[in-house]
């Protein structure tokens, strides 16, 4: 957005920072997450870096999803799930990533270079991204198409933003334990 200055043709530019949620393994992925949030600190503003199980301590399962809905996933407009090599087992991302789509917020899946790949060459992801991405709701890429540049990381946000809410498949039972 650019607005001109009492009319003297000097022109501010107003930077629009979205706020992005990150959902990952923090055992297993955390050097993903200081890399991202390090990379675009300056484009966004990276809800989270904290272990929400350490944060919410917690066995009420619908306490927590109030929680991730009120003090993460609001305010963001997009949550990018970096996917690595134990984040198809993990209750919190699966919940966190059903609290974005309950919200109606842009989706991406991040194929992190640690996610596993089955004899059938394909790449194990939670079960509810991959119903997402099967439906054409969420983006799926690799980390070194996100991490590219922060322009490239723009466009895949806007997109997902962009996509038609209709397409959100939501209707699995939330995972009660990490696999």
């Amino acid at each position: 957005m650019t607005s001109s200055f009492f009319g003297s043709g000097l022109h501010i530019q107003a930077a629009l920072k979205r706020k992005v949620f990150l959902s990952y393994h923090h055992g297993g992925d955390q050097a993903y997450y200081n890399s991202f949030s390090q990379g675009f600190h300056d484009t966004y503003d990276v809800i989270t870096d904290n272990s929400l199980e350490r944060e919410i301590d917690s066995e009420d399962v619908d306490y927590v999803m109030r929680r991730i809905r009120e003090n993460y996933i609001t305010g963001s407009s997009c949550t990018i799930v970096l996917v690595g090599r134990e984040t198809h087992a993990r209750k919190y991302v699966d919940w966190e990533i059903k609290a974005t789509l309950d919200a109606g917020h842009g989706l991406i899946g991040v194929r992190l270079p640690t996610a596993p790949v089955t004899s059938q060459n394909t790449v194990v992801v939670p079960e509810r991204l991959h119903d997402n991405i099967q439906s054409g709701y969420a983006l799926w890429i690799t980390w070194a198409d996100v991490t590219d540049s922060p322009h490239s990381c723009k466009t895949y946000i806007e997109t997902a933003n962009a996509t038609d809410r209709r397409l959100i498949v939501n209707s699995r039972a939330r995972r009660l334990r990490n696999g």
